[in-house]
C-alpha cells in the first residue's frame, strides 16, 4: 500500500516539475503590470470554427462577422460561370452587410472544402448565419433576386451599402 502512494506522491511531483518547465519556457505575454486578472466575461467572445477558417494570418484588425454566402462552384463550369456576375455584384453592393465567397472545389486544395460541406453538385450555394450555422442550401443556378428573397425568408432585411451603390 505504502508503494502505491509513493508511486502517486512520484507522479504528481513529476507533473508539477514538468508543468513548471513548459511556464518557464513558455513565451512571456505582455501583462498588465499590477497583474489583475480581467474577470469580466462581457469581452469574452466565442468563436466559432467557420470564423477561424475564415480568418487570414496577415489580418491584424479584428473581423466584423456577417451572414455569408458561399458558393461552391468550379470556374469551368457552366452554371458557376454564370453566376460570377452575380456573386460580383453581391460582393460589392452588400459589402459590410454580408459576405460572399466562392470556392472552386475542382482545385486540389479545395477538396476538402466539397467533402466537409458534402457537394454533390455545382455550383451550390449555401447560406450561413452570423454564428457559422448553415441556414439553407441550394444546388444549381440561383437568380440575385432569388438570393436576396431566400435571405428574406431567412429573416434579413438587407439593405444595400450606401456606398457602394453610388
Amino acid at each position: 500500500m505504502k508503494s502505491v502512494k509513493l508511486f502517486g506522491i512520484m507522479i504528481i511531483v513529476t507533473f508539477i516539475v514538468i508543468s513548471g518547465c513548459a511556464k518557464e519556457n513558455a513565451p512571456k505575454q505582455n501583462l498588465p503590470s499590477n497583474n489583475a486578472r480581467h474577470t469580466d466575461d462581457s469581452e469574452i467572445k466565442e468563436v466559432s470554427l467557420a470564423e477561424i477558417e475564415e480568418s487570414s494570418d496577415d489580418q491584424k484588425d479584428v473581423k466584423k462577422i456577417l451572414p455569408k454566402l458561399l458558393d461552391l462552384g468550379a470556374k469551368k463550369c457552366i452554371p458557376c460561370k454564370k453566376m460570377a456576375p452575380i456573386l460580383e455584384e453581391l460582393t460589392v453592393e452588400y459589402k459590410g452587410v454580408f459576405d460572399v465567397e466562392f470556392v472552386d472545389v475542382w482545385q486540389p486544395e479545395n477538396k476538402a472544402i466539397a467533402a466537409k460541406h458534402q457537394i454533390r453538385s455545382i455550383p451550390t450555394q449555401i447560406f450561413f448565419n452570423k454564428d457559422g450555422e448553415r441556414l439553407w442550401t441550394h444546388e444549381g443556378f440561383i437568380s440575385k433576386e432569388d438570393i436576396l428573397k431566400k435571405w428574406e425568408e431567412l429573416g434579413y432585411q438587407f439593405k444595400a451599402s450606401s456606398e457602394n451603390t453610388q
